[in-house]
């Protein structure tokens, strides 16, 4: 039997796929995570944006165009935030939320819509070995922030975390060359008062690179950025959600801090880790968004000359704060993203060549068109001529190219 477990959206539910992965192979089931023939499909739906879940929906068409008498199983945000869109769609079987996703494997013949409960952590089906160098380790799940413009708090529910030494022997069993710690609100890790410094102090000993996932401004303290530095491998990258540079725009947001916190955390960051990339997401087009406030998020970006920034036009999402008010028109939006988008491409641009004939820790990751495609500690993309053993190495970077740099080994 030939299943597939396609994901869309985030690297958390990247993770919950390898943990379906990992059950389906347990059940005997040949499983890939590509679009093909097969018996079974499991689809792992994303509810971020409107376009998320349009294409969410749009994937069942995907997967029945391979086989039309197979099963579909939808799982994920979009499938918890609007059930009956996915129930309704031909060769559609079962549809479960956002929760809990590893009793699908129990409940695989069943029927309907179940809503599995959220409380606690759910870990019965670990991933296998990564078949790239990289890992990501789901350590939290869920957030109490409520954002006004963001769905996720309604559909994950609230936050939770994961056992310390579970986090520690999935490491250890998965020996990747780099393991990206992540969750759906990774600053809010708290396992029985043990908070995300708690955790990366029981990673001291884990032998190889420790890279975070997104963070909130609020987990940058002096204390810290002192355990990220008693790591005996850390990727300096610190991805840190902005949202918008404007101090009126945040409130609107409901983020619990201003421009001026956050350009001092960055600083601060800095001050610890001379090298580090310093990444963000931001909506262009919040609906109190003025154009003065628009301005307020460029400028933030040129002070802080962030590595890369991750835009997009603000989406309203039904059931949030956020769609109460009138969205601004798509033209400004549009108008509004072609500036920012421009400006992303000058600071990555800057950021790279800044290292151009530096030495840098890389890690490979695959081969790639006859180059050796991977990433530095601090998230260049690199790549290498020919192929190379998969293992951390020193490289140069020589010029820019493509969406990164070539480099040679040192």
């Amino acid at each position: 039997m030939k299943a597939v477990v396609f994901t869309l959206g985030c690297k958390v539910n990247g993770c919950e796929s390898a943990s379906l992965i990992s059950g389906l192979k347990s059940l005997g089931y040949d499983v890939t995570d590509k679009l093909g023939y097969a018996d079974l499909y499991i689809i792992n739906t994303c509810a971020v944006t409107a376009e998320a879940e349009k294409k969410s929906r749009q994937t069942v068409a995907r997967a029945r165009k391979f086989n039309k008498s197979a099963k579909i199983i939808v799982t994920g945000c979009a499938s918890q935030h609007s059930p009956d869109d996915f129930l309704k769609k031909e060769g559609v079987t079962l549809v479960t939320g956002a929760n809990a996703k590893d009793r699908i494997i129990e409940e695989i013949n069943e029927v309907g819509f179940r809503k599995f409960d959220d409380e606690g952590y759910y870990e019965k089906y670990l991933p296998e070995n990564p078949s790239r160098t990289r890992a990501y380790i789901k350590v939290q799940d869920g957030c109490n922030n409520f954002c006004s413009y963001c769905i996720i708090p309604y559909l994950r529910g609230r936050s939770r975390s994961r056992k310390p030494e579970n986090v520690v022997a999935e490491i250890q069993r998965l020996s990747p060359l780099e393991a990206v710690i992540t969750g759906i609100n990774l600053s809010a890790y708290n396992y029985e008062n043990i908070g995300l410094k708690g955790l990366i102090d029981r990673l001291i000993d884990v032998n190889c690179r420790i890279r975070l996932g997104s963070l909130e401004v609020g987990i940058i303290t002096e204390e810290f950025l002192s355990a990220l530095k008693n790591l005996k491998n850390f990727a300096p990258h610190f991805h840190l959600s902005l949202q918008s540079g404007s101090n009126k725009v945040l409130k609107s947001m409901n983020r619990r801090y201003d421009r001026e916190t956050y350009i001092e955390k960055c600083n601060l960051i800095r001050k610890y880790f001379p090298s580090a990339a310093i990444t963000t997401d931001i909506i262009v087009g919040y609906s109190t968004e003025t154009e003065e406030d628009f301005l307020d998020s460029v400028n933030l970006c040129k002070e802080v000359k962030f590595a890369d920034v991750h835009c997009f036009p603000y989406s309203k999402r039904e059931g949030t704060v956020g769609a109460k008010l009138k969205e601004l028109p798509s033209s400004v939006k549009d108008a509004r993203m072609d500036v920012l988008l421009a400006v992303k491409k000058e600071l990555k641009e800057n950021f790279i060549n800044n290292y151009i004939g530096k030495t840098l820790s890389f890690v490979p990751e695959e081969v790639e068109n006859g180059y050796t495609v991977g990433y530095t500690d601090n998230y260049i993309r690199v790549y290498v001529k020919g192929e190379i053993p998969l293992k951390e190495c020193d490289i140069q970077l020589i010029e820019g190219f493509l969406d990164g740099a070539t480099a040679k080994i040192v």
